[in-house]
């Protein structure tokens, strides 16, 4: 008997189940792959998500991993460019983007030096169920056996297709369409900052990864995915020659390194956070379009939010549902905040925003203040300030 089993080992898995154990609860973290294993991502991490890292006491290895540090952002859209930096989250300003195949271990790693139980190549297959609440976890072990294991909360932490929201019922409380699809590759010999790219209908992301290599990812919108997949290739290319010409010719300097990878399977939702015996976390309870890159970094927040709230309040039913609506509201909060953003941005349609930015050239505080909403370290709300109004108004 578990105090905890959490579904799923990557960026909201190890963590949820790294903090519950340093609560002092007894922990199973079971993952499907076995690391170091890659996925599809867009591997930014947020300075949000660095400073939770460094709290955690990881930043250090990841540093150590090779992960080129990111202290310089751009953005050009018809008609302006804009250079400047988030403002620093708990003293830290630098980011990173690593490989999944780096970090998803690191953040394991982590979860196995605060006590947790960690078993690789296990693929979860039913919730134990008793009197409508989840009691445990039925599981295909590596050798190909069934083994069963029982805890007092079930955390799926299983990505956009979760187990756990499927056999609980978990419904999309938010729901969108799919706006973008997206193709990336990692090329060498491409010297770059965190740099994005806009104009009507594409959208570019540059970012600096491990092994001296740097990730180049182009969005193209939802309705032409049936067609580009047929050619792949020649249109992630002219996306790059179209719409960023000076970084097109840093392209023609360097080479692909890797194939492409993508994806036309971008959702947008919200689910329900959870339910008797069980919650979600990550992807499992919120996916938005990739284009803003804010997937890790909310795993992270999501993880530190969960096992916040319930504290030592787990085998007390009354705190314990207490404790999971608080963290199903904190969701409608800063995370609805980023995943409208994210549809915003995903619209491909850059003309308004450009327009705006335009006002801000010759700001920088401005400027560091609008790339600090992208990284979580100013709102929204607290962007618009007197000051920026002003300045708006005045252009």
């Amino acid at each position: 008997m578990y105090d905890v089993i959490v579904i799923g080992a990557r960026c909201a898995g190890s963590p949820t189940a790294m903090l519950f154990a340093r609560q002092g609860y007894r922990v199973l973290l079971l993952e499907k792959a076995r690391f170091p294993q890659d996925t599809l991502s867009s591997h930014y991490l947020h300075t949000q998500g660095v400073a939770l890292l460094k709290r955690w006491g990881l930043l250090d290895k990841l540093i150590e991993a090779g992960c080129r540090p990111i202290d310089r952002q751009r953005y050009e859209a018809p008609g302006v460019r804009i250079d400047g930096f988030s403002l620093p989250i708990d003293g830290q300003r630098t980011t990173y983007a690593p490989r999944r195949y780096v970090l998803d271990p690191i953040l394991a790693d982590g979860a196995v030096a605060a006590g947790v139980e960690f078993r690789q190549g296990c693929a979860v297959n039913d919730l134990l169920f008793e009197d409508d609440r989840v009691v445990g976890v039925r599981y295909t072990t590596p050798g190909g056996g069934e083994a069963t294991d029982r805890a007092r909360l079930v955390v799926g932490a299983d990505g956009m297709r979760s187990l756990v929201a499927r056999k609980t019922g978990a419904p999309n409380v938010i729901e969108h369409p799919r706006m973008t699809c997206t193709y990336y590759s990692y090329w060498s010999g491409v010297p770059s900052d965190f740099e994005l790219y806009a104009r009507p209908g594409r959208w570019i992301g540059v970012i600096p990864t491990n092994d001296d290599l740097t990730l180049l990812m182009a969005y193209f919108p939802q309705d032409e995915f049936s067609e580009m997949r047929k050619a792949v290739e020649p249109a992630y290319l002219d996306a790059f020659r179209t719409t960023a010409p000076e970084l097109w010719e840093r392209m023609a300097e360097g080479k692909r390194e890797e194939q492409l990878y993508g994806t036309g399977h971008q959702e947008n939702y919200f689910r329900k956070a959870f339910g008797p015996g069980w919650a979600l976390v990550g992807d499992a309870v919120n996916h938005k379009d990739s284009i803003t890159a804010r997937g890790i970094t909310e795993a992270f927040v999501q993880a530190q939010s969960l096992t916040d709230h319930i504290g030592d309040g787990l085998h007390d039913d009354a705190r314990l549902n207490a404790a999971l609506r608080r963290y199903e509201n904190d969701l409608g909060g800063e995370a609805l905040s980023h995943y409208q953003g994210a549809l915003n941005v995903a619209e491909l349609k850059p003309e308004g925003r450009a327009e705006m930015l335009q006002k801000l050239v010759g700001h920088q505080e401005q400027i560091d203040r609008y790339f600090s909403t992208l990284s979580g370290a100013i709102s929204i709300d607290d962007f618009y300030n007197d000051e920026l109004l002003e300045l708006l108004d005045q252009s």
